[in-house]
């Protein structure tokens, strides 16, 4: 049985699933992914639950709500009701006011058509047109109010996290999590104090792109053409360039050795490293275009990797990772 890890009062598995791919429009989503139809998106979900993944994560801004009306009746068409897994989601500020956390919440409940929102976070901590205490404030009434079991926050820096969660002790709640980019090629978290205050405030934190956005598959090492035929902007996020292929190939190497190992893929053999290497404080967020992606990552929950693979992966990812005490140490 897969051990579970804390969201606040909530037992989740290690491995969620990231629902951007099920935006299907929208300007920032639709760049990334194209449109899944709904019984695809269905499969998506339902081999997601066989592999016993236990939570789903979305946002307004994948396809103003787009992903989480998809998200919602792919559980209900997989016989999931309300209240038999953790669904969290996100309010954007990008040029609102902390008031409209409030105010737009029964949309966000709508879209959701029947799912409570067990974690509601902030998107991101730039863009709003009033401060992040009277977001935090905001976030905090809904809580209070029971609109939403527990608040969360993405992108937010450890000063920031510390900030927030202050606000909602004062008014007898706590921050429950911090979603950012962690995966191999990404540790900043590990010299930015994030990790650090995540531990100390007892704060989970949310690897979004835990496989930078497929470079870790090995996919674009074993075939260098399907760089061209992605689209623009997810080769920009992942820095998906021939130069960088050849930087990290060292890091993809080890990786395949590694899953040959165990009978896996270097993808679980990535997510068994970032969900064991940080103990319980990190559990991670992996998309999903079909089916066969849903049950790869969810079956990553059933590797054990050896103290020595851990430890050689470490070693191999700080030299090519974004983190400047990594490359230090390297």
């Amino acid at each position: 049985m897969t051990p579970t890890r804390r969201l606040g009062s909530i037992e989740i598995t290690p491995i969620g699933l990231g629902c951007m791919q099920f935006a299907g429009q929208g300007i920032i989503a639709s760049r990334f992914y194209p449109p899944l139809a709904a019984d695809t998106v269905n499969a998506i979900v339902r081999a997601a639950l066989d592999g016993g993944i236990t939570w789903f994560d979305t946002a307004e801004m994948y396809g103003q709500g787009n992903s989480e009306r998809m998200l919602s009746s792919a559980l209900r068409a997989a016989g999931v009701s309300p209240g038999e897994v953790t669904v969290a989601t996100k309010w954007p500020p990008l040029m609102r006011k902390a008031s409209n956390i409030v105010r737009t919440i029964d949309t966000r409940l709508d879209a959701l058509q029947g799912f409570p929102i067990d974690l509601y976070q902030i998107h991101m901590a730039q863009g709003s047109v009033s401060p992040l205490d009277r977001q935090v404030e905001a976030m905090a009434s809904l809580q209070l109010d029971g609109k939403v079991n527990s608040v969360g926050v993405s992108n937010f820096s450890a000063r920031q996290m510390e900030r927030a969660d202050q606000i909602l002790r004062a008014r007898g709640l706590r921050l429950v999590s911090n979603q950012v980019q962690i995966s191999l090629l990404h540790r900043t978290i590990e010299d930015n104090g994030v990790l650090d205050a995540a531990r100390r405030l007892g704060v989970t934190l949310i690897a979004y792109s835990p496989l930078k956005t497929g470079l870790l598959t090995g996919a674009f090492h074993a075939s260098p053409e399907r760089v061209r035929s992605t689209p623009p902007i997810r080769r920009i996020a992942s820095g998906l360039t021939h130069r960088n292929l050849t930087r990290i190939a060292p890091l993809i190497d080890e990786l395949t050795a590694i899953a040959h190992a165990h009978g896996a893929t270097p993808a679980q053999i990535a997510l068994s490293w970032l969900i064991t290497y940080y103990g319980d404080t990190v559990v991670a967020i992996p998309g999903a275009s079909k089916p066969s992606q849903a049950e790869e990552s969810s079956a990553a929950m059933e590797l054990t990797l050896t103290r020595r693979e851990i430890d050689r992966l470490d070693e191999v990812s700080r030299a090519v990772s974004t983190s400047s005490r990594a490359k230090a140490a390297a």
